[in-house]
């Protein structure tokens, strides 16, 4: 016997016998993971990295896309650091500060020992019950990560506070800080990594990291859809289409030019009211939100309830439209489609509907009309609308002098603001529910989002010329002229104290764009009768609610005044289901005279095309 061998065991003998495994087969295992697979997929993962690497780096290289990312880091670099200043400019104060963080950290780490020890222990921070963050039962069973859980918390915690208590801030950049914190927060949660996130650890693990590729290769095809940016898809973009599966119901486009094309829809009841309905949606858009499915369609469901409906269709403006200005907008826009409906039906008077940015359009619109002695609408309904900017929310983050200057040099360039720049801003409103969960979805999950009409449309907006986009930010956001009678369009100031006809002023209870609060404040600034109604969920889900399939109540109470809605809700009745039926029934109450049904095309204005109509079409992704 050779110095080396040993004793053949009976555990050994029998493997000997065993038949050789083909090297398919043989690939060794650490629990459920393969590694050969596993480093298989890593490779596959570099190998998409650098071709989404390319995708983002190729439209850079080529003059394609210039950086905008130095100003908006440098922005928040400024802000926090004002913050931070106030803090460590006084010894005291900064004791404090680092003095209430330790002990935060002291106290999570005992509890972590007593866990240890076999001790029960009060978690020191808690998760909001609503965030689906921290969900897995993970997140409190497995003493790491919930001790990571924990540890974010406090952290985002001790943030929060830094920013409230910083007294000696002005209350814009407070603002400005705390929006910027919650991001910063948002982005770092450990939900958002895979070593972090127990959910995502098995999932890549099970799954040998094909789950990675996966998301790696969807995250290479987003970024060359968005041309170089990231666009996040929100919905499975293959399962609509415009005029296919979207905006259905049947009409004709009667009257277009460069900014809109109008709508007619074909009637389905034998009588209607007199006086026409025009809807002005935001032109930073598309219209079909309130014609997604026939079941969800505000439009449609106005037809079939005796009203001939019109709809404002805007383009999607490229550098053309550059120098398109406000003005023109209210005149081309608004004002043409009160004139075309007047040679379609022979009514100079319409009940007006605008939605977010369409109706302060259209409110901007109706107090020029009043100053000119005009009388062009029987009853203004306002969607989830501002027009006065005082309480205007987390948008306002985005305005002061400063940020207008940076964002005009950016138009200026190029003619207009990107549907992205838009969007990335209305999406960081919400960042828990609109960019991180799709990014864990998609990129670390490698799964496509399920299909959801809503958010196929919320990614389907407009751009922006540059002309009007100034002027709107700096009027309206900026400098809040329209409520305070300082605005001048058309040679004309505004007041819209002047504007006498009957308003129904819908408010979302939990609006991020255009929070209740505002929209209740702006009641008081009409100079007629204002019915303020508030419904339940946001700017979108609460506008977009049928009574066929209702998901959220609304509130009907006293007159409007101030910009309280909770002491308004105090004295207010709840109703269950959609508020649709009680805005029709107020809009009847305005004016109840009926005729037959009209035909489209009887009038002066001939049928252009079928709607949707083209402009609508336009995409601002290629």
């Amino acid at each position: 016997m050779k110095p080396m061998d040993k004793p053949t065991t009976e555990r050994t003998k029998k493997a000997a016998k065993e038949p050789v495994k083909e090297p398919a087969k043989e690939a060794a295992q650490i629990g459920s993971v393969e590694i050969e697979a596993f480093a298989h997929n890593i490779a596959r993962l570099v190998e998409e990295g650098g071709k989404t690497l390319a995708a983002y780096l190729k439209p850079r290289e080529e003059g394609k896309i210039k950086s905008g990312a130095a100003d908006d880091v440098a922005e928040v670099v400024k802000t926090v650091g004002q913050v931070a200043e106030y803090w460590l400019s006084d010894p005291q104060r900064a004791l404090e500060l680092q003095t209430s963080l330790g002990r935060a950290y002291l106290d999570l780490w005992s509890g972590a020992v007593k866990r240890m020890a076999g001790e029960q222990a009060a978690p020191v921070a808690a998760p909001d019950p609503k965030d689906k963050r921290f969900a897995d039962p993970e997140w409190s069973q497995n003493q790491f990560f919930d001790f990571l859980k924990q540890g974010y918390l406090l952290t985002v915690q001790w943030g929060e506070r830094l920013v409230e208590d910083a007294a000696g801030i002005d209350e814009h950049t407070r603002a400005k800080a705390a929006f910027y914190v919650k991001q910063i927060a948002n982005a770092i949660s450990p939900s958002n990594f895979v070593l972090t996130n127990p959910e995502l650890l098995r999932e890549t693990l099970l799954s040998n990291a094909e789950n990675l590729v996966r998301g790696m290769h969807m995250l290479g095809e987003d970024i060359k859809a968005g041309q170089g940016h990231l666009k996040i898809r929100q919905s499975d973009s293959s399962q609509y289409e415009v005029g296919r599966n979207l905006a259905l119901t049947p009409g004709k486009v009667v009257f277009q030019n460069d900014l809109i094309q109008l709508i007619q829809y074909e009637a389905t009841t034998k009588e209607v009211l007199k006086v026409p309905l025009l809807i002005v949606p935001p032109w930073i858009n598309k219209f079909y939100i309130l014609d997604l499915t026939p079941e969800k369609s505000f439009i449609k469901w106005c037809v079939d309830n005796g009203l001939t409906v019109f709809v404002v269709s805007w383009v999607n403006p490229d550098a053309k439209l550059a120098a398109k200005s406000f003005e023109q907008y209210m005149r081309e826009g608004v004002l043409a489609a009160f004139d075309a409906i007047e040679a379609a039906t022979g009514e100079k008077q319409v009940h007006a509907i605008g939605y977010c940015v369409g109706g302060t359009l259209l409110a901007i619109a109706l107090a020029y009309l009043a100053a000119k002695n005009e009388d062009r609408a029987r009853s203004a309904t306002m969607f989830a609308t501002q027009v006065d900017f005082v309480h205007s929310g987390d948008l306002k983050v985005f305005v002061d002098e400063e940020r207008i200057k940076q964002l005009e040099a950016h138009m200026q360039e190029q003619g207009y603001l990107e549907a992205s720049r838009m969007a990335n801003a209305f999406n960081l409103l919400r960042s828990n529910d609109l960019i991180w969960p799709y990014v864990i979805n998609n990129y670390l999950r490698g799964k496509k989002p399920f299909p959801f009409d809503i958010l196929y449309w919320n990614s389907d907006a407009t751009r922006m010329p540059a002309a009007n986009h100034s002027f709107y930010l700096r009027n309206c956001y900026l400098d809040n002229k329209l409520s305070q009678g300082e605005m001048e369009i058309a040679g004309e100031t505004l007041d819209l104290r002047k504007v006498k006809m009957p308003v129904y002023n819908l408010a979302t209870r939990e609006d991020h764009i255009a929070p209740a609060k505002s929209v209740l404040e702006g009641s008081k600034y009409f100079g007629g009768p204002v019915k303020f109604v508030l419904a339940g969920s946001g700017h979108i889900a609460g506008v977009i609610n049928p009574p066929g399939k209702p998901k959220y109540q609304y509130w009907t109470g006293k007159e409007p005044s101030g910009s309280d809605v909770d002491h308004w809700l105090a004295s207010a009745q709840e109703h269950p289901g959609s508020w649709w039926p009680d805005w029709l029934e107020w809009l009847k109450g305005q004016d109840a005279e009926t005729v037959p049904a009209r035909t489209i095309g009887s009038g002066k204005l001939k049928t252009i095309e079928d709607a949707p109509g083209s402009y609508v079409k336009v995409k601002s992704w290629t």
